[in-house]
């Protein structure tokens, strides 16, 4: 049993060295399936990192959130004030920001550069707004009642939560990530047929040797071997290749999305799939590569009959 098990070792270590030189021996051909396969497993994961990413931003967005109180026009900013002590008191705000309605239209004339049409204005159009922070324990059915509730007093005009947009996106993005699952097993198969095929064409040029070796006496899993070594290696190769494709295109926007997120104060950063993310990727490459193989194998080297 010893020695056995040592020649299989052996068997085993010399299948992986001469697969690994038959492929190596053809580098062009190599490449270019090396190329297809990591291309095919570089689009999903690209895609999955890019809804990482917008997950991270959208994050920041969500918080703080803010409920605007839009008071009635007959509010005058003393009673907006109290108002704005007495939501303070509730355990469920946060802090309440008053914006009067002189700083409101100061502000809007500002940013819409219209600030000598707005100053030949007779009145004011604009109300007094308050800006309540909910207390952060709130999830969001919790900011909703809070909402309706502010919505029903006397001396608001209208509570607003902008939260729909942010619905939307996070809808958005589950719908994304569906169809990148979806995508990435439609590619992940594809994958497996690709590299079923290059097994296949390996079979049939090697058919006489196979035939020789099952007429001294050799067993299907001795000739199955050096081919499964020939898909572990195309597929090693191939996720190797999509971890290099991944960091290469987020290396090239790294410096416009850095641009953008300065010009809006932000410190938010691309992240890719780091170097755990890269051995994962020629993992599943390596395994996709034996499955192939596996199947072509099975397929073909039974059909292969010495006569």
């Amino acid at each position: 049993m010893a020695d056995q098990y040592r020649a299989w070792l052996r068997h085993h270590r010399l299948s992986a060295a001469e697969s690994l030189q038959r492929v190596l021996e053809r580098p062009f051909s190599s490449l270019m399936t090396w190329l297809v396969i990591g291309i095919a497993l570089a689009l999903p994961v690209g895609l999955s990192v890019t809804l990482d990413n917008a997950a991270e931003l959208s994050a920041r967005w969500e918080s703080p959130t803010q409920i605007s109180l839009f008071l009635h026009t007959d509010v005058d900013a003393a009673a907006a004030a109290e108002l704005a002590q007495a939501l303070e008191r509730s355990a469920e705000v946060a802090q309440v920001h008053l914006v009067s309605r002189d700083d409101a239209l100061a502000e809007f004339g500002a940013l819409s550069g219209f600030a000598e049409v707005l100053a030949e204005l007779d009145d004011n159009p604009l109300p007094n707004l308050l800006l309540v922070t909910p207390a952060p324990r709130l999830d969001q059915d919790a900011v909703r009642t809070l909402r309706d509730n502010l919505d029903k007093r006397d001396k608001v005009d209208e509570a607003v939560l902008d939260m729909q947009w942010l619905q939307r996106l996070n809808s958005l993005m589950d719908l994304g990530r569906r169809m990148v699952m979806a995508v990435g097993a439609l590619l992940l198969v594809g994958v497996i047929l690709i590299l079923g095929n290059t097994i296949r064409l390996a079979i049939e040029n090697r058919r006489d040797e196979i035939v020789i070796v099952k007429l001294v006496g050799g067993s299907n899993p001795f000739v199955r071997r050096p081919f499964l070594y020939t898909g572990l290696w195309y597929g090693v190769g191939g996720g190797l290749v999509a971890g290099l494709v991944v960091n290469a295109a987020l290396w090239y926007l790294q410096g416009p999305v850095g641009e953008l997120a300065r010009l809006y104060q932000s410190g938010f950063e691309l992240r890719g799939p780091g170097i755990m993310g890269v051995l994962n990727l020629v993992i599943i490459g390596g395994l996709l590569g034996l499955a192939g193989a596996w199947l072509a194998v099975s397929r073909h080297l039974a059909a292969i009959v010495p006569r």
